[in-house]
């Protein structure tokens, strides 16, 4: 993967109509370098010249780099303390361990610049902020491109672009193979997620589905996935229905009464290391408004781990076991 600029230049002269098929366009290179290419990002359209020293935040971006090969193309990662016990069970781990990890802390523009990194992979409001003054134009400022997690988009700017969950993880995996010039790899596993979820669809039950609740956090509000978040798409690939599929959002708060209002037959916990996933079922089972659900009295309740949660290459897993588990209790 370590190519020369002539190997690249070459490879791209024979993927052109490849990645004009992508929505990218190819730029003509300076004698001698590899040749940048044009992309639509959150709907802004960015110029990028083949990264060699990208960094990406959490395991949405993160694992995206690993699943097209990408790991020795990577100045390092940023991964909150909270998902190390997520990427301690992640199949990347021998990835994980190969890239140097840069903080443990929230992204920050003194970690990347401090890394001397040329591109930036993360989602908007989830480590790109206003508020902490690291954004893709004030990166941009300083030389380093930036690209948003289409999901995400859903969040940014004045005229936010919405794109359904699973489409908007094709379009990730399809551009940032454009961008550091594997459109091959990317098409093929794009493929491969597309015929897995294609079967899931074609057996799932018949019948009402399972009413499905997704539990990430929260003792006052839970914290939830609304329509624009990849676990609706995970459950409803399962054969399941997200109970808060009608919230035009991503992850949510939400109140108890709507929860208990759904009746939910099955808890979906995200196992995420800000809380141990034995605590949360164990609150879930005590919380007195929860006691007369379907879910509750019959102790139903899944564990989602955190790298499958999150829009990333391991969502159709996550919807595979999903259903497994609901073919398991006759649903």
């Amino acid at each position: 993967m370590n190519r020369t600029t002539l190997r690249r230049t070459a490879a791209l002269v024979g993927s052109v109509a490849l990645l004009a098929g992508c929505g990218a366009t190819v730029q003509q290179p300076a004698p001698g370098e590899a040749a940048p290419v044009v992309v639509d990002n959150c709907g802004e359209q960015i110029s990028y010249p083949p990264p060699q020293r990208a960094v990406a935040y959490d395991m949405s971006s993160t694992e995206k780099m690993f699943a097209l090969g990408l790991a020795d193309r990577m100045r390092g990662v940023v991964m909150p303390s909270t998902a190390d016990p997520a990427v301690q069970r992640s199949p990347y781990l021998d990835d994980y361990r190969s890239v140097e990890l840069l903080s443990t802390d929230v992204l920050s523009r003194e970690v990347v610049i401090g890394a001397k990194a040329d591109w930036v992979l993360a989602g908007w409001n989830s480590g790109f902020s206003e508020a902490r003054g690291i954004t893709p134009h004030l990166l941009a400022e300083v030389g380093i491109r930036s690209y948003q997690h289409t999901e995400s988009c859903f969040n940014y700017g004045a005229r936010p672009v919405q794109v359904p969950p699973l489409e908007a993880l094709y379009t990730d995996l399809r551009q940032i193979g454009t961008i550091f010039q594997v459109p091959d790899r990317a098409e093929a596993l794009v493929a491969d997620l597309q015929k897995r979820a294609e079967a899931l669809q074609q057996h799932r039950p018949a019948g009402d589905p399972a009413r499905v609740f997704l539990y990430d956090s929260g003792t006052d509000q839970p914290f939830t996935s609304g329509a624009q978040a990849a676990p609706n798409a995970i459950i409803s690939l399962a054969g399941g229905r997200n109970v808060f599929d009608g919230l035009n959002q991503r992850w949510t708060t939400v109140g108890w009464e709507d929860v208990v209002e759904s009746a939910p037959e099955v808890i979906v916990v995200v196992d995420y290391g800000d809380r141990p996933v034995a605590d949360k079922i164990a609150f879930l089972k005590s919380h007195p408004p929860l006691a007369s659900s379907p879910a509750v009295q019959r102790g139903q309740f899944y564990v989602l781990d955190y790298g499958q949660a999150v829009s990333g290459p391991r969502n159709i897993e996550g919807a595979e076991q999903f259903a497994s588990y609901l073919r398991s209790i006759g649903r």
